[in-house]
């Protein structure tokens, strides 16, 4: 699992292991990690033209420092100040070394290999400072590889919100701990590819993170397996209130990502048990309302609801509730904090907008904010659908969870009416409504993947690639 920190968690943490070190040792630590890097990006060091970008801040000395080992090997190091002030101990290294401080930095930018910018550091906020912009946009313009030093200057660490002009690396390196702000979208799209270097932070950070991203193992050991006295019903049900006679296609999505999410049976209620029976037999149908459908483990309300009745009768149930699509339009924040059960709220940006009173464009600029205060508001588990997909908890000590295993490719109508029937299904087969998400979103980008590989694919497609990415993940 990876795990990432607050600027004041990994701050406090490099303040207590700085205290029982040499001055100065830690950003030699931190160099000799981003030397490395460099190294690793560029194949040949001898005759290399590298350029570092300098802050006025630590990170503006880890890239002296970094350049100054390069040039120790050969390579060609020029800086470019754009800081008030210089780290005057590693312009010392590096010219020491026989770097050299540039006078026309668009001249050197033009014959760079490789860029360096240590600009500003964690604690930077609210985009470059305009006599930066040109410079990073010609660094940019080259074709010269960017390495962001601990995270792409003009992002905010936190949050991942990136407010003006910032510097979008092809790979970042980063030091001690993985930044929340690197792991969120619209800032880990800056990052490009992460490197994180241990200096030895670990036992200074705190023990709850600020966010987590499962791999392949942490998944692994939450998907339901079958015993061997399990049956049908043992292994839990999932209800489904779906469709509509406008839109009966969602029900048979939704249908088919939970006949394929580790629960016993799949019990679908609404207006288009027709065609859901014709694509999938195997399904349990009932015309309604919920109330008097049967037992079920948990329930889904919403894809393709339209103005389908059901919402009432769902909520007043006494166990889990997944709500997407239409039944987000219907909710009230008071109702669903009051429920016995868990719920679970699975918006887009857009919907999640509607329900914070907000525009799009805050929420998706400030992705992480808006699944906390949704999830604290409604008293919910909320999946934030994205490029990066968030899972948050309603107790706010709890870290949120990250994905991103999916594929633009996954941006196709229907497949959010997927990953709502594949996570009702396992929180039908009893995983708590956090783990229950996170499983199904990083199934759910796993299947995209491997339905797309390239090119364009359909919901369907991406349902049908859920049984194989289950296999990957459990090995």
């Amino acid at each position: 699992m990876r795990t990432a920190y607050r600027v004041e968690s990994v701050r406090a943490a490099e303040a207590a292991l700085m205290a029982r070190l040499p001055e100065g040792a830690l950003m030699q630590r931190a160099a000799a990690g981003l030397a490395g890097a460099c190294t690793r990006l560029l194949g040949r060091v001898y005759g290399a033209r590298v350029v570092l970008l300098v802050g006025s801040g630590a990170n503006g000395g880890d890239a002296l420092y970094a350049g100054a080992r390069l040039a120790r090997r050969g390579a060609g190091v020029a800086a470019v100040l754009l800081g008030a002030h210089t780290h005057e101990a590693g312009l010392a290294v590096l010219t020491g070394a026989g770097g050299s401080v540039a006078d026309d930095p668009f001249a050197v930018l033009a014959r760079a290999d490789l860029v360096l910018d240590g600009i500003t550091g964690i604690g930077g906020r609210g985009g470059l400072r305009p006599d930066a912009v040109p410079v990073v946009r010609a660094a940019r313009g080259s074709d010269a590889v960017v390495v962001a030093v601990d995270l792409p200057s003009g992002v905010d660490a936190d949050t991942g919100a990136v407010d003006g002009e910032a510097v979008r690396a092809d790979a970042t390196v980063t030091f001690g701990a993985y930044k929340a702000g690197l792991l969120v979208d619209p800032a880990r799209e800056y990052a490009g590819a992460v490197r994180l270097v241990d200096i030895g932070l670990a036992e200074h950070l705190p023990s709850v993170p600020e966010l987590e991203a499962l791999q392949h193992a942490d998944v692994a050991r939450l998907l339901p397996v079958p015993a061997a006295e399990s049956d049908k019903y043992r292994r839990g049900v999932v209800g489904l209130v779906a469709g509509s006679a406008r839109y009966p296609g969602a029900a048979v999505l939704a249908v088919a990502g939970a006949l394929r999410g580790g629960a016993g049976a799949v019990r679908y209620v609404g207006p288009a048990a027709e065609a859901v029976l014709s694509r999938y037999p195997e399904t349990l149908v009932h015309a309604g309302p919920p109330r008097k459908a049967g037992r079920v483990q948990a329930w889904v309300i919403g894809p393709g609801l339209g103005d389908t009745p059901g919402v009432d009768d769902v909520m007043e149930s006494d166990v889990p509730v997944l709500v997407d699509a239409d039944g987000l339009r219907l909710l009230d924040p008071a109702a669903v904090r009051a429920r016995s059960a868990p719920t679970v709220l699975t918006p887009h940006a857009g919907e999640a907008a509607a329900l914070l009173g907000v525009a799009r464009e805050d929420v998706e600029a400030r992705r992480l904010d808006a699944a906390r205060e949704l999830a604290a508001r409604y008293g919910a588990t909320v999946l934030l659908k994205g490029s990066t997909t968030l899972v948050a908890a309603p107790e706010p000590a709890v870290p949120v969870r990250v994905n991103a295993t999916g594929t633009p490719w996954l941006a196709t109508a229907g497949s959010g009416d997927v990953l709502s029937g594949l996570a009702g299904s396992l929180l039908a087969a009893r995983l708590a409504p956090r783990d229950a998400a996170s499983a199904a979103a990083y199934l759910h980008g796993l299947a995209a993947r491997r339905a797309a590989r390239g090119a364009p694919v359909a919901a369907h497609d991406v349902a049908e690639a859920l049984p194989g990415a289950w296999r990957d993940v459990v090995g």
